[in-house]
């Protein structure tokens, strides 16, 4: 099974997704922000991040971006789970370099689907 990384400032929201991952099987670690998710994706290299949009200090967008421009992070998929749930957010998402869009509240389903997909073998 894969190491995820979930940023999102919702301790709720981590929990939940904790939860949906570990009765997988996966190794979850955690960040609270987006400055620290960029920080935590460098240092532990994980096989996936989960991203939410809407946070302190640097948000999803932003902190995607960062993430899928810098060649020690670029080849780590993210999905970002948000309630921004405009086409145009995705599209923007997509932009910068989300790998999958996924809305809140989460669908487990689709979401474990999405994981499967992007997750390397």
């Amino acid at each position: 099974m894969g190491r995820i990384l979930i940023v999102d400032d919702s301790p709720s929201q981590i929990e939940a997704l904790r939860r949906i991952l570990q009765k997988l099987g996966h190794e979850v670690i955690t960040a609270e922000d987006g400055v620290q998710g960029i920080e935590v994706a460098k240092r532990e290299l994980p096989d996936l991040i989960l991203m939410d949009v809407v946070m302190p200090n640097l948000n999803g967008f932003q902190a995607t971006r960062q993430i899928s421009k810098d060649p020690k992070t670029s080849h780590i998929p993210v999905i970002l789970v948000t309630t921004k749930d405009q086409e145009t957010d995705k599209v923007w998402g997509m932009r910068q370099g989300a790998k999958a869009y996924v809305t809140k509240p989460v669908v487990e389903a689709a979401l474990l689907q999405t994981i499967n997909e992007l997750l390397p073998q």
